[in-house]
């Protein structure tokens, strides 16, 4: 496992220009779908918001603290999952939700307010957690990040497209649905197809590393669909709502990690794998949990 924490996945920087356009896209196609009316629901039902964000931005990054404690990972391992539990929702919890029959309104809004904020929580979260364990700290020293940098990077990539993309929508509603349909089928593709090509150039260690990666994502990603899911429990959530939090909490964007790891720590071995892993499993496990919980709510309406 050490080897890891030696092993860069480099990219060109036309490759990396065009991962860093790629995920603005993403992010600009689902803000296309968001209207400023969405987020009426912090307001009206503030409690299942709220919870929403202290599950996705202090309990899992805590959680995933704990663990990290537990099971002492590499320091690029460990980087990579305080890296990942730092990100905002994933682009494609939205739609899970909805497959779920969740909150959609309260996903929308989870999605569109924790993006925003990730531009300070995100580079806030990754310094303190990762400052706090002794091996991750020490190689950070070493690297010699600059966190100006990191919200800049942040900003541009999911702050100013969702903000542009919510604009749209709200004043130019046709435009934002047709333009939609197209992007985000399109960028996705296109963000896959430049993972897979930094992954191949590498592709003997990670089959190496697979298992135990696979194992440790595998509990990290329980880790966080059960802080939501318990966090909704105690404080009594109906069902819809405990479907949200879940699925927001375990779907992370681990996208915008890769694109950090790719700028800022020269596709550190450790982390990329993390995060690139996380990236494949997260889809598999959200699809999962929200078919389970559609044929659930079925069988329970026909009983």
């Amino acid at each position: 496992m050490e080897e890891l924490d030696q092993m860069q996945i480099n990219f060109g920087e036309d490759s990396l220009l065009l991962m860093n356009v790629s995920l603005a896209v993403i992010m600009f196609g689902v803000a296309l779908e968001i209207k400023l009316s969405d987020f009426n629901y912090i307001w009206t039902k503030p409690k299942s918001f709220f919870l929403g964000i202290v599950s996705q931005f202090l309990l899992l990054p805590f959680l995933t603290f704990l663990l990290v404690l537990l099971i002492k990972p590499t320091p690029s391992v460990a980087l990579g999952m305080f890296l990942v539990a730092a990100c905002p929702g994933g682009n494609i919890s939205n739609f899970l939700t909805n497959y779920a029959k969740g909150n959609a309104a309260l996903s929308v809004s989870l999605t569109a307010f924790a993006t925003l904020s990730s531009v300070l929580l995100t580079p806030f979260n990754f310094a303190l957690w990762s400052g706090l364990y002794g091996p991750t700290a020490l190689l950070l020293k070493s690297i010699s990040l600059d966190y100006g940098d990191v919200f800049e990077t942040v900003a541009l990539i999911l702050g100013i497209p969702l903000i542009l993309g919510i604009y749209i929508n709200q004043y130019k509603p046709e435009i934002a649905q047709k333009t939609a349909s197209i992007l985000k089928p399109l960028s996705v593709v296109i963000f896959i197809s430049i993972v897979i090509v930094a992954f191949y150039s590498n592709f003997d260690l990670f089959i190496k590393v697979i298992g135990w990666v696979f194992g440790l994502v595998l509990i990290h990603n329980i880790i966080a669909l059960g802080s939501g899911f318990s966090l909704s429990k105690i404080f009594g959530l109906n069902l819809e709502d405990t479907k949200t939090l879940t699925i927001e909490t375990g779907i992370q964007n681990s996208g915008l990690a890769l694109v950090l790891i790719f700028n800022y720590f020269d596709g550190l071995g450790g982390m990329s794998i993390i995060a690139g892993w996380w990236g494949i499993w997260h889809i598999v496990s959200g699809l999962i949990i929200a078919s389970l919980w559609k044929k659930y709510r079925y069988e329970a309406k026909t009983v």
